[in-house]
């Protein structure tokens, strides 16, 4: 049954016991598709929070349940205003520096500065802002790979979202950037952003790395992976399918505590880690893929 009105769940606490909490909600398969996020909100108190979004009365329950679990969390529930309330949030966000690049709304486009690479971004209904710490990470590894390769000529976005690491790959020199979203309004809403930041970037709905367009282009000299850590395991193989020998996959969607396990599902196939970012709670992992 569909939640009307919209809440969300807060949970707060100290670091070790939020992201045990959040460790838990990955792992559940009751809430696999649920919409998360952990923060740091207090840093000198040792206070995290998560903000949970769900869609339905049983994932609202679920994760009720499971956050009863952590006595020390303190947990609430508000009602969200029947306005379009992820816009307003939006309009209020300010713009984002990762390296050379500079993420912005409309509300900001006067802000846009002349040294950097710029990427108006409207998120929608759609992850990815450019403010949550995995796609920051994503585009500073991103950047920093820049500073010491050629341009990638072809790259590959998994879980693109609103597009924004296809558009960045598009505006830096690779002449092929496809993405792939298993959500159809993500699809739309990363279209519509290429178009608005005048680059060819194309997006098609997927699940996995199956689809015709993706297949047609590969193998590709960069891989971002920005989902989440059970999925970014299961793609380990396709992923390196897609590589060419050498090329350099950027993973992230993963808490820190959860890198072990991603990195030991890429080092088993022959991907060596070459950096990471962390940012927050989250980290993103950078690989090279081996000649094999």
């Amino acid at each position: 049954m569909h939640l009307d009105p919209a809440v969300q769940i807060i949970a707060r606490g100290p670091r070790a016991v939020t992201e045990a909490a959040a460790r838990a909600i990955d792992a559940s398969p009751l809430l696999e598709g649920a919409t998360y996020s952990i923060l740091e909100e207090d840093e000198d108190h040792d206070v995290w929070r998560i903000d949970a979004f769900p869609t339905e009365v049983a994932e609202a329950d679920c994760l009720n349940e499971l956050l009863a679990g952590y006595p020390t969390l303190k947990v609430s529930t508000e009602v969200l205003a029947d306005a379009d309330w992820l816009a307003m949030a939006l309009s209020g966000l300010p713009p984002v520096r990762a390296g050379r690049f500079f993420i912005f709304g409309v509300h900001d486009r006067g802000r846009a500065p002349l040294n950097a690479v710029n990427l108006r971004i409207e998120a929608g209904a759609a992850f990815g802002t450019g403010h949550h710490g995995t796609t920051v990470g994503c585009l500073i590894a991103y950047d920093r790979l820049l500073k010491r390769h050629k341009p990638f000529r072809k790259v590959l976005d998994v879980g693109a979202g609103t597009g924004v690491l296809a558009i960045a790959a598009a505006k830096t020199g690779a002449t092929t950037a496809v993405g792939t979203d298993i959500d159809r309004v993500s699809v739309r809403i990363s279209r519509e952003n290429a178009m608005v930041n005048k680059v060819g970037a194309r997006f098609v709905h997927a699940s996995g790395l199956g689809h015709k367009l993706v297949a047609d282009h590969a193998p590709y000299d960069l891989v971002f992976a920005n989902i989440l850590a059970r999925p970014l395991v299961s793609l380990a193989q396709p992923i390196k399918g897609a590589l060419k020998p050498g090329g350099i996959a950027i993973l992230s969607g993963l808490l820190r505590t959860q890198e072990r396990y991603v990195r030991a599902a890429y080092l088993a196939r022959g991907f060596r880690l070459t950096s990471r970012v962390r940012r927050d709670a989250w980290a993103t992992l950078v690989l090279t893929r081996g000649t094999r």
